[in-house]
């Protein structure tokens, strides 16, 4: 894989992001055979992205390392001997360069992308798990959890960003392509499109689950406004979309994907008891006849011309219970009716879906039933905890839980809230502090509960919190392990620090308990 300058600049003129090239002694048809953004990873005949938190050293290195070209927001006089490309936008122009280079892999995919405030990873889990049986194992995966990009072991990794780089998202799509695969499932965050992840991308399938108020704050969303337009951009460039008609703000979300979409390519589902606010074209609602944690099922039943030419009609059962898996079933059960799977095919696949971190459950004798799981916002907790509730009338909840240092700043009052309404111990823990002091971190969402209704206790080391919860619990209690799921580490302070999930720390304290 290469490119040369000229194709480069053009490129970027295309999209108005070309403001001046410097030192290019070497003329318009030098090419360059790598692209980079991480300077300890440059090589020779690299083009280097001066992005994110960059320093000029970095660039310096990266020419030590044998790159020549480098893009970036402002001239940078210390590499002289560089070709340098001055932009507007280098977040912008690393996508598109990014694609380019990769040779548009995503125009040999059928992509289906998931945004919404909760319920990504799972959908985006029913749906692969459908699709990769139906297209004999072609089908990959970039999820919050997991990257699968290939048939073979290796080509199944865990990921690091809910969406990632756009480097790394095109090479991970040249891989797919050049592994067989011609389906992508894929989740999209907001921070995708406010830091340009996906810029210049467009999918066959997007789909908008849902919307509440999240990351916004120092270092994300400056308003609820700016995350909410991130959110709408999925829409904006998709062929075919999906909208859950019960989400909050349905009539701007609904509006955007009108602007942008022919109104028979959007679908709009819902529960079939659910109420809304005005009249809409309904293509499908779903009802369940029993939802409990020995089977959820649900029917699902098409309304309009185009919604029954999908054939999905019919009853699933589910693999996870709870009325947002119902909803996030539905609408991936309709994304795969659009990419050609029908009723007869799909219809017993969902029972065998297993999310990693999302409502696993440990049976206890003596401490009631655990469950691990990765609400991370007060939507998520709010739903989990309101289901458990109803499951479980006469135990306690037990909920550990603590928020993200550096981000995630409104999660913390969200957390508060969830648990004055519904738990009655809550014990607050350090999750992925970063720089700053999880004290602090566990003081603020500690002084959003009310303390009249729930038993707080400040547990700062994470692993004492989930022991300290499991000591607390009797036979009819269920502990609620809150927020990390599998994640395999915390951030600490810029420092992946290995930790062993919190199911395996459950495992081992009842282990020691027994």
């Amino acid at each position: 894989m290469a490119l040369e300058i000229a194709e480069i600049t053009t490129i970027l003129k295309e999209h108005h992001l070309l403001k001046q090239i410097v030192n290019n002694v070497k003329g318009d048809h030098q090419k360059i055979t790598g692209v980079k953004y991480d300077s300890r990873r440059a090589g020779a005949n690299d083009l280097f992205f001066c992005k994110g938190n960059f320093k000029p050293a970095y660039l310096e290195y990266a020419q030590s390392q044998g790159a020549t070209v480098y893009i970036a927001e402002q001239l940078y006089d210390n590499v002289p001997a560089m070709c340098g490309i001055i932009v507007s936008n280098v977040s912008k122009a690393m996508a598109l360069i990014g694609a380019a280079y990769y040779g548009y892999p995503q125009n040999d995919l059928f992509i289906i992308a998931f945004t919404g405030t909760k319920g990504k990873t799972t959908s985006a889990y029913y749906a692969h798990n459908i699709l990769k049986e139906t297209t004999e194992d072609k089908t990959a995966l970039f999820s919050t959890i997991d990257r699968i990009v290939g048939p073979k072991p290796k080509q199944q990794f865990k990921s690091d960003l809910t969406t990632p780089e756009s480097l790394n998202l095109f090479h991970d799509m040249r891989e797919a392509v050049d592994s067989g695969m011609h389906t992508l499932v894929m989740e999209v965050s907001s921070q995708a499109y406010l830091r340009n992840r996906v810029y210049g991308l467009h999918y066959d399938v997007g789909v908008f689950l849902n919307i509440s108020p999240d990351h916004i704050g120092r270092n994300e969303h400056p308003t609820f406004e700016n995350y909410l337009h991130c959110k709408l951009q999925l829409l904006v460039n998709s062929e075919v979309c999906v909208i859950n008609a019960e989400t909050d703000h349905f009539e701007e979300i609904y509006q955007a994907a009108r602007a942008t979409t022919d109104p028979e390519k959007i679908y709009l589902y819902k529960k079939s008891a659910a109420k809304l606010a005005e009249e809409v074209p309904i293509d499908f609602t779903f009802h369940n006849d029993r939802d409990d944690l020995q089977v959820d099922e649900i029917e699902l039943k098409s309304h309009t011309k185009k919604a029954k030419t999908l054939q999905i009609d019919g009853r699933y059962v589910l693999s996870m219970p709870g009325g947002y898996n119902q909803s996030n079933a539905t609408a991936a059960l309709i994304t795969v009716g659009v990419a050609g799977v029908t009723y007869e095919q799909a219809h017993d696949l969902l029972a065998q879906v297993k999310v990693p971190g999302r409502m696993e459950s440990i049976q206890s004798k003596k401490h009631g039933v655990i469950y691990v799981d990765y609400a991370h916002n007060y939507a998520s907790m709010n739903a989990l905890l309101s289901f458990l509730r109803s499951q479980y009338p006469k135990g306690r909840l037990i909920v550990v839980v603590g928020s993200p240092g550096d981000k995630g700043i409104s999660r913390r009052k969200g957390f508060g809230k969830a648990l004055t309404d519904h738990a009655d111990i809550a014990i607050l823990t350090a999750d992925d502090p970063g720089f700053e002091d999880p004290a602090d971190i566990i003081e603020e969402i500690d002084s959003y509960v009310d303390h009249q209704k729930v038993q707080v206790e400040k547990v700062v080391d994470r692993y004492e919190a989930i022991k300290r919860a499991i000591l607390l619990s009797h036979p009819e209690d269920v502990v609620i392990l809150a927020a990390k799921g599998e994640d395999p580490y915390q951030k600490v302070k810029g420092v992946d620090t290995p930790w062993p999930t919190d199911t395996v720390v459950a495992k081992e304290v009842l282990k020691g308990l027994a």
